[in-house]
């Protein structure tokens, strides 16, 4: 019963396989083989237009480099308080982009609000060396709690960004499950909303290693071959990376592995609402449900086999927890059964 996290889950088959196929022979190096360029053209095909597509390793080198591609002296980043990039990721985003800063946005469920970002920014409509200029602003998409945002709410935070001349980043580390829950294309939920450059995450969605950094203006992308390779992210043997998003793409295979896991998560939530030892914190769309549950109940199952985290409670909701209460959060991955759900449900 593993529901720590989809990073916990291995690779799909058919990723696997495809790694072993490119594993012999010769191809060139450094994303200048005919396969690299084959897959990036994909990503043209899937976003019907013209993209300027980096691999990298993990997510956090895609979120940090993306924002050190528009990195500015005393630059400022917003994103919402629980966004990965400042609560996860051990300050890379600032250590990356040369010292800038992430400037915390309020917000319901993981998602920033519209307006209390325009007061954010606007608190730096007088430029003074002394508090810095705005840079970016980074969306998660699905977000630090299990939420997604609409094509309308992206929409209002693009408005800002706009209005305030500021190019717009998502992170995209569980972008597939988004997309399933949403039932929009991939256009449809970057591009066309606004955005200007995307993480693209393969690796909590049955890659191996795979994660891509997107501009949807490929002038924008002119520093960041330098920036990746400065980085140590340019990778000498690409093909590997371009192996495993070739059968991840391949007949929409990521699309079906995010909306099983997505389907285990409905019943992940239906079964926990249905049990009196937990109940649901809130509402979730994608792949991560949080539960409050008894801790003798947690006890009790985390003894017969249940990997599951325990989670802070949002800073809205500072009186979520009764006494013998702790919130969970759970993670459900292409590889998750109907079985494992079934038997957590029983256990706690």
């Amino acid at each position: 019963m593993f529901f720590a996290s989809d990073n916990w889950s291995g690779a799909h088959p058919k990723i696997a396989e495809s790694l072993t196929r490119f594993a012999s022979g010769y191809a060139a190096a450094y994303g200048t083989s005919d396969h690299d360029k084959l897959i990036e053209a994909k990503f043209n095909d899937m976003f019907e237009r013209e993209v300027a597509v980096f691999f990298v390793a993990t997510g956090t080198a895609a979120n940090s480099l993306a924002l050190a591609s528009v990195a500015k002296a005393g630059g400022v980043t917003f994103c919402h308080y629980d966004a990965h990039v400042n609560s996860d990721e051990g300050g890379a985003p600032e250590f990356l982009t040369g010292a800038t800063r992430l400037f915390p946005v309020e917000g319901d469920n993981g998602k920033i609000d519209p307006e209390a970002l325009d007061i954010a920014v606007s608190r730096f409509d007088v430029p003074s060396v002394h508090h810095g200029r705005p840079m970016a602003i980074t969306v998660t998409q699905a977000t630090e709690a299990g939420t997604v945002y609409s094509l309308g709410e992206l929409d209002a935070i693009a408005a800002v960004a706009k209005e305030k001349s500021l190019p717009l980043h998502m992170d995209g580390a569980r972008f597939a499950n988004a997309l399933v829950a949403l039932k929009a294309s991939p256009a449809e939920m970057t591009w066309k909303r606004g955005i200007d450059i995307l993480s693209f995450g393969g690796t909590k969605n049955g890659c191996w290693c795979a994660e891509a950094i997107i501009f949807f203006k490929p002038e924008m992308a002119e520093e960041m071959p330098y920036i990746r390779k400065r980085s140590a992210q340019l990778f000498s043997k690409t093909r590997f990376i371009s192996a495993q998003l070739e059968a991840y793409l391949e007949n929409d295979l990521w699309l079906e592995l995010a909306a099983h896991s997505n389907a285990m998560a409905d019943r992940l939530r239906a079964g926990l609402t249905a049990k009196n030892t937990t109940r649901l914190a809130w509402d979730t769309t994608a792949n991560e449900v949080f539960a409050v549950a008894d801790k003798d109940a947690v006890a009790r199952a985390r003894a017969k086999g249940a990997m599951v985290y325990d989670w802070l409670p949002p800073r809205d909701m500072p009186h979520l927890l009764g006494a013998n209460e702790t919130l969970l959060r759970l993670v459900t991955s292409f590889a998750t059964t109907e079985e494992e759900v079934d038997q957590f449900i029983e256990v706690v």
